[in-house]
C-alpha cells in the first residue's frame, strides 16, 4: 500500500488549516479579565410582561428577565449571561434548558440573564459576539472570569458557576 497519497493530502489539509481555511472563532473578541460592558438591555417590566418582546424563547422563566445588563453588574453579585436565539437555533433551546435547571440550584446566589439577539442586538455587537448560544460568567465586581462558545453540559457550567462563588 502506498501512504504517499495519504501524506500527501494530509499535509495539505493541515497547511490549508494552518493559513486560515479552517479557522473558528472560539473567543467573543475581548479577553476573560476584562471588564464586562454595561449596557441598558430589554426587561420583562420594560415590556410590560410580553415575553414575545424579550425573547424568541418558546418556554421563557421570568428569572431569566428580571434585570438588565447594566442594572445586574449594580447588584455585586455574580451574573450568568447567556446569548441565545432559540427562534433559530435548536441548541440554544436546549442551553436554555439547561440554563433553566441550574438556575434552581443557584437562585439567589447569582443572577441570570437570557439576551436574545432579535430583541437585543447591541448587547451581541457589545460582547462581540458573533453566533450562539454563548456563555459569560461575570463576577460580582463585573469581570468577565468565564466565556464559553456553544452548548455546555449541566455539569460543566456548574462547576464554572463553582469557581466564580
Amino acid at each position: 500500500m502506498n501512504k504517499r497519497p495519504f501524506l500527501s493530502a494530509c499535509c495539505g489539509i493541515v497547511l490549508l488549516c494552518l493559513t486560515g481555511g479552517c479557522e473558528q472563532r472560539l473567543s467573543a473578541g475581548f479577553a476573560v479579565g476584562a471588564r464586562a460592558p454595561s449596557l441598558p438591555t430589554k426587561t420583562l417590566a420594560d415590556v410590560g410582561g410580553n415575553f414575545s418582546k424579550v425573547t424568541t424563547y418558546r418556554q421563557p422563566d421570568p428569572r431569566m428577565y428580571q434585570y438588565s445588563v447594566d442594572k445586574a453588574l449594580l447588584t455585586g453579585k455574580p451574573i450568568v449571561l447567556e446569548f441565545a436565539t432559540p427562534g433559530h437555533c435548536t441548541n440554544c433551546d436546549e442551553q436554555l434548558q439547561m440554563l433553566k435547571a441550574i438556575l434552581d440550584k443557584y437562585q439567589g446566589q447569582m443572577i441570570f440573564i437570557h439576551i436574545d439577539q432579535y430583541e437585543n442586538p447591541q448587547a451581541y455587537k457589545a460582547y462581540q459576539v458573533m453566533g450562539d448560544p454563548w456563555t459569560f460568567i461575570i463576577d460580582k465586581n463585573g469581570i468577565v472570569h468565564f466565556e464559553r462558545a456553544g452548548r455546555m453540559l449541566y455539569g460543566e457550567l456548574d462547576e464554572a458557576i463553582k469557581q466564580i462563588l
